[in-house]
């Protein structure tokens, strides 16, 4: 097995494979796993059905970082992609240009994938995930290109406990909530019920809101900071150690974050400054596995499948909203459903939706 030595300019297949992994889940892979657990009733499948769907309030469930991995991710890529144009000797203008042009036009798909061609502004809504991505994003990215390393260290505990402060210290008590968490009573939740405009996501709170955008930057932050090591020459020539480091500040950020918890619960809806710490730990922890296996080991076939996905995430997540992926599993898989008992009908279906996905995927990445 050879170690790989990386350049600037060379993608970390290992990513590409995570962020493949990471968007398997939205694409159908949870069909498929609920599918299973019905029809063998077996105990870890029952949980991991359970695991497959958002927390309600307060809480983690896994589907809870499949998002913000994504960002995570996204922050480990920018210091390879700024490497790469001050390589080609990119101005520090075009930079710029490129990281704002990036962070907006996400913004607007996401309003586009929302709401489609919907010409009544008012009923809009603005809010939405590829605008969280993109602003996060582009303010981590901002933050990275103009500080050093302590100072943007400095950036990322002012913006967690910043946030965190701000909740504490103005709670939107006059809706009569005595919890300053709630749905009710947080200042997240008023503050997107007064400033945004069009409609929430979920009427009185929109989980990609406008303040707590300020601790998903942070999200963003600690992939940059993931990035930023693996450019660096320290261990370089030690690759099981530079895994164990991540191990261990991943189990940190995770420690940190359940401690964080007893103050400031992990919620996902309000992007909490814990949620940002525990999830974080967790993505690390999850990237380092794949990069020990993939990038030093060097045992990449098995992950060909999620690098295909991994390549375009951004158009297999449109795609699913403006191409009828369940019509052409139909087309194709239809009658063999038709022969099945319901439970293993749904397990063909599941698996349809995931290979034809796969397979448009499959043709842009050849």
């Amino acid at each position: 097995m050879e170690n790989e030595t990386k350049s600037p300019s060379k993608r970390l297949y290992s990513l590409d494979a995570l962020r493949g992994f990471d968007m398997f889940w939205i694409m159908g892979g949870e069909g498929i796993f609920i599918s299973l657990a019905t029809i063998t009733g077996w105990p870890f499948l029952q949980w991991w059905t359970g695991q497959l769907d958002h927390v309600p309030w307060h809480g983690f469930h896994f589907y809870d970082m499949i998002f913000p991995l994504f960002l995570f991710i996204a922050g480990i890529s920018f210091p390879f992609s700024l490497a790469k144009r001050i390589e080609k000797n990119g101005s520090r203008a075009s930079i710029y240009k490129h990281v704002i042009f990036r962070g907006l036009i996400l913004v607007l798909l996401g309003i586009l994938y929302n709401n489609a061609v919907n010409l009544r502004l008012g009923e809009l809504r603005y809010g939405s995930v590829l605008g969280r991505i993109g602003l996060a994003w582009m303010f981590g990215a901002l933050i990275f290109m103009n500080t050093k390393r302590n100072t943007r260290i400095i950036w990322l505990c002012a913006l967690l406990i910043g946030y965190w402060l701000l909740l504490l210290i103005f709670p939107a008590h006059h809706f009569g909530a005595a919890d300053i968490y709630s749905r009710e009573g947080n200042l997240t939740s008023y503050i997107d019920r007064l400033l945004m405009p069009g409609k929430l996501y979920l009427g009185d709170h929109d989980p990609e809101g406008l303040l707590s955008t300020i601790p998903a930057i942070g999200t963003a932050l600690l992939g940059m900071f993931t990035g930023e090591f693996l450019l660096s020459d320290y261990l370089k020539d030690k690759p099981l150690k530079r895994v164990l480091f991540m191990v261990i500040a991943a189990i940190l950020l995770m420690v940190i974050g359940k401690v964080w918890n007893i103050f400031f619960p992990i919620n996902k809806n309000l992007w909490t400054s814990s949620f940002v710490c525990f999830v974080g730990g967790l993505s690390l922890i999850l990237f380092s596995l794949f990069y020990l296996i993939i990038d030093v080991w060097n045992y990449r076939k098995w992950a060909f499948f999620f690098v295909v996905i991994g390549m375009n995430p951004i158009t297999i997540y449109m795609a699913e909203r403006i191409i009828n992926l369940r019509s052409a599993t139909k087309f194709f898989f239809g009658g063999v459903e038709s022969f099945l008992p319901e439970n293993w009908a749904s397990l063909v279906d599941a698996i349809g939706v995931v290979t034809i996905a796969w397979l448009f995927l499959y043709f842009l990445y050849k």
